[in-house]
């Protein structure tokens, strides 16, 4: 049974006085409030809501956000009002307790489609107004998920479903790792039980025949890098997740022998300068395998994710994935958005040797541009559901790249943008004077698929044009298509 101690313990930040009177009092609040309520589990209702509270501690959320997490279910679930939740612990939990209540009072439309799309609609809202909302209902859907036997096969489907198509892209679009993984190996189980209980067994049966390979690596590698004077705060082998692991076996036949990565070593060091370092020196001992390091450092994956990968032949020549990355890049991987958080509380602290040096720096603007532009798009297009379920299978579900101005500015686009994408993520007024365009130096057609990292030069005209109708056949983003919708109505021609 959990107990407020172990929301105590799970909590990553000190747990100073101010914030350990708040979370108690949030915790007998939700107690009383709740009172005999049972789960289909038969646990008291009380066990949801600290377990909640629990897996936003461990992802480094403040005492606001766990103590709301703890409240999240007070006013659907029990007499309690949110007036009462404000009186008592002020607006702002009150605030983000009431995002939660909504964001989950969706009524089933007449169609699938139509209910994915109201979710995802209100969950942009709840992000581009308080992103702890969301984080919230992560956690809390991961919970449900960690208890759906206790349900009816049908019901544990569609919820299965649901949070493969709605809140596993959100978890992995805010980078939250911990989370995102976990939701995605709980709805593979309920999907498709059959290929789940094959892959759990051939992971588990790999990994047992690799254990002990796995630990000479990291003790030969671990000497190496101690000879060399680069200092290690971790070194330890991660298996691959399972549905990561069964997507990967369908692109190779199903034949685990082609997958590299099934078993990972995983070096953590304290700057990025160490993880360069530690690099050469894994290369030095094993011999890499070409054409297979990824440097997410320089150029980092759309969700903010940073890390070396590469990949090598270890001891007795078996190939092994090594992950390296400092312990921030670490954090961010796991905890996403989450490890950004200014965390409100106003006490003062002398923690000076905490991990988390950044705690009172606020989430990089740049973090959540992507929900404004989604936000701001969505009112340019009003209730066109067609354009905004079609926007959002590029915008947030693709995989994206990078690329880069001729200045040096990152661009992030989504797969097989062109040129064109390109020009409207930079400014309106650049898309709609685009006249040709450079990748790396060489002129390319303006329906070319942007490669990631390369360097684009847009070619504008200095006299004002109206874009081309036939931009519409190729564009890839939802942000050029509706301007270039927009400028052609404005021409009458549209």
């Amino acid at each position: 049974m959990l107990t407020l101690e172990d929301i105590f313990k799970s909590f990553k930040l000190p747990l100073t006085e101010k914030r350990k009177k708040l979370i108690t009092e949030a915790y007998t609040f939700a107690q009383k409030a709740h009172g005999s309520q049972k789960r289909k589990s038969g646990e008291d209702y009380i066990q949801h809501s600290i377990a909640t509270a629990i897996i936003l501690g461990k992802i480094g959320m403040g005492s606001k956000t766990v103590s709301a997490g703890l409240l999240h279910d007070v006013p659907e679930d029990t007499e309690a009002t949110l007036l009462e939740l404000e009186k008592k612990f002020g607006k702002e939990i009150s605030i983000i307790v009431d995002g939660v209540t909504k964001l989950g009072k969706i009524k089933l439309r007449s169609s699938r489609e139509e209910y994915f799309l109201e979710n995802l609609r209100k969950m942009f809202l709840a992000m581009a107004a308080d992103i702890r909302v969301v984080i919230i209902k992560l956690a809390d859907r991961l919970h449900n998920m960690r208890t759906l036997q206790y349900l009816p096969k049908e019901k544990q489907e569609r919820i299965a479903r649901e949070t493969m198509e709605i809140y596993v892209p959100i978890a992995n679009r805010l980078g939250i790792g911990e989370i995102k993984e976990q939701l995605e190996d709980l709805s593979f189980k309920y999907i498709n039980p059959k290929n789940y209980e094959y892959v759990s067994k051939l992971r588990e049966e790999n990994y047992q025949k690799g254990e002990k390979y796995l630990k000479k690596a990291i003790k030969e590698l671990k000497n190496e890098l101690k000879k060399s004077g680069v200092s290690v705060i971790d070194i330890y082998g991660r298996a691959k997740h399972l549905r990561s692991l069964f997507l990967k076996l369908r692109r190779y036949d199903m034949d685990i022998t082609r997958i590299y990565d099934l078993i990972a070593i995983r070096i953590i060091v304290p700057e990025i300068a160490d993880c360069y370092e530690a690099l050469g020196i894994v290369h030095r001992k094993y011999h890499p395998m070409v054409g297979r390091i990824k440097d997410y450092i320089s150029l980092p994956k759309s969700n903010g994710y940073q890390s070396i990968h590469t990949t090598i032949f270890g001891p007795e020549g078996k190939i092994l994935e090594v992950q390296i990355r400092t312990k921030k890049m670490h954090d961010e991987a796991e905890f996403g958005i989450a490890a950004h958080w200014i965390y409100s509380e106003k006490e003062k602290s002398d923690w000076k040797s905490y991990i988390f040096k950044y705690r009172k720096a606020k989430v990089p603007q740049e973090e959540l541009e992507w929900v404004r532009q989604l936000r701001d798009w969505q009112k340019e297009i009003g209730r066109d559901d067609e354009e905004f379920i079609e926007g959002l299978k590029i915008d947030f579900f693709k995989n994206h790249i990078f690329a880069f101005t001729p200045m040096g500015d990152i661009i992030d686009l989504p797969e097989e943008a062109t040129p064109i994408d390109f020009a409207y993520a930079i400014h309106s007024e650049v898309g709609n004077n685009v006249v040709g365009a450079k990748a790396d130096g060489k002129i390319v057609t303006l329906d070319y698929q942007i490669k990631n990292g390369q360097v684009i030069d847009i070619l504008t005209s200095k006299e004002s044009k109206t874009p081309s109708r036939d931009w519409l056949k190729f564009v890839k983003t939802s942000k050029a298509r509706s301007r270039i919708k927009r400028e052609l109505k404005k021409d009458k021609g549209y």
